[in-house]
Formats: structure tokens, C-alpha cells, sequence
């Protein structure tokens, strides 16, 4: 998103957008596996999905406004669909990361384990939760939850694509990347 191809970042978010689309309006049941720190798209992915186990010791969260960005509505409706309103609004607004135990104890996260391979049984034993239920109805009550989500961001689209691609090639905004990149990088460098 610094200084980019104007092409390039229409490519991206329209990208963006369709892997939203598929995972929150995916007729199978979904399941993350968070097995490090998910900021920004990491976080996008996961509120996507049904279920989420994290590890301990990382951090998740939309921390666009920290870098000037206002959340497109796809966000919104993860942190919508997953946290009580207020809290939802709160935590957007104020671009609050959570590390693993606050994600679990607000409800962002579902569960904690151990290990990678601990959090994929995990994922592995939801999805297995409904094998006994007929698979149609199953996914015809999910996708009835996220009708409406869907259906806004289908109109809202080609509108939340532009405002994205404008607010990127802005200056200001440019100014603001590149400060938090160079800052990213001393703290690296340490």
C-alpha cells in the first residue's frame, strides 16, 4: 500500500474483497487456526470464519485507524458478527489489538492451544461438530445469518473499492505509511 501502482491496489482490494466474500459466504463450515500475530488481514480472515483458536503470546485486531485507515464495511461486519455492537465499534474505532487472553475473554477467539497442531484439532473437532447435521440446512441457517452482510457489500462494492484507492494514493496517507514503516524498521532493526 506505499507508494503503489494505482492498478496494483485496485487489484488488491478487489482481491480482497472476493476471498472476504468466499469465506463469509462459504456454504461449509470455516475455521481459523491463529498460530501468530494477526493485525489487519490476519484478523480480516479469521473474524470470517466460524470458529478461531489462537495461540498464546500473539495478538489480533483491526488496527487500521492506528495508521490513519478507516475499516471497509466487510471488517465492520466481522466485528459485528463476533463482539457485542458496542464493544465491536469501541475496538474499530479505536484500532485496539488484543492479545490472546483478552481475545478470548471478549469473544474474539473461541479457544486458546498449546501448539499449531493443537489449534488444527481443534479446528479439525468444529468442523467435525456437524457431521450428524444434515450439511443443506446447516448451510442454508449460516448463510441466512450473513445474507444481509452480504448483500450490502455486494452494492457497496465498487463504492468501498474507490474510497479505498483514493484514501491509498493520497498524500497524507502516503506520508503516514511511510513514517510507520521506517518506525517498523528501527524497531526491527533493535
Amino acid at each position: 500500500m506505499y507508494k503503489p501502482d494505482k492498478e496494483r491496489a485496485r487489484l488488491l482490494w478487489i482481491t480482497l474483497q472476493d476471498v472476504w466474500a468466499s469465506l463469509y459466504g462459504s456454504k461449509f463450515p470455516t475455521a481459523a487456526a491463529i498460530n501468530g500475530h494477526a493485525p489487519a488481514g490476519g484478523c480480516l480472515l479469521a473474524t470470517s470464519c466460524e470458529y478461531r483458536v489462537m495461540l498464546p503470546k500473539f495478538s489480533i485486531g483491526l488496527n487500521e485507524p492506528m495508521l490513519g485507515i478507516v475499516q471497509p464495511i466487510f471488517c465492520m461486519f466481522n466485528f459485528v458478527n463476533v463482539l457485542p455492537r458496542r464493544l465491536a465499534e469501541r475496538s474499530l474505532n479505536q484500532g485496539k489489538i488484543f492479545n490472546t487472553e483478552e481475545a478470548l475473554q471478549i469473544g474474539l477467539v473461541d479457544d486458546v492451544a498449546n501448539s499449531k497442531e493443537e489449534a488444527l484439532t481443534k479446528c479439525a473437532e468444529f468442523i467435525g461438530s456437524f457431521d450428524k447435521i444434515n450439511p443443506s440446512a446447516r448451510s442454508q441457517s449460516k448463510l441466512q445469518f450473513r445474507a444481509a452482510d452480504l448483500q450490502q457489500f455486494e452494492k457497496e462494492r465498487g463504492k468501498d473499492l474507490e474510497t479505498f484507492v483514493s484514501f491509498i494514493n493520497s498524500p497524507k496517507m502516503q506520508e503516514e505509511l511511510g513514517v510507520y514503516l521506517e518506525n517498523l524498521g528501527k524497531k526491527a532493526a533493535k
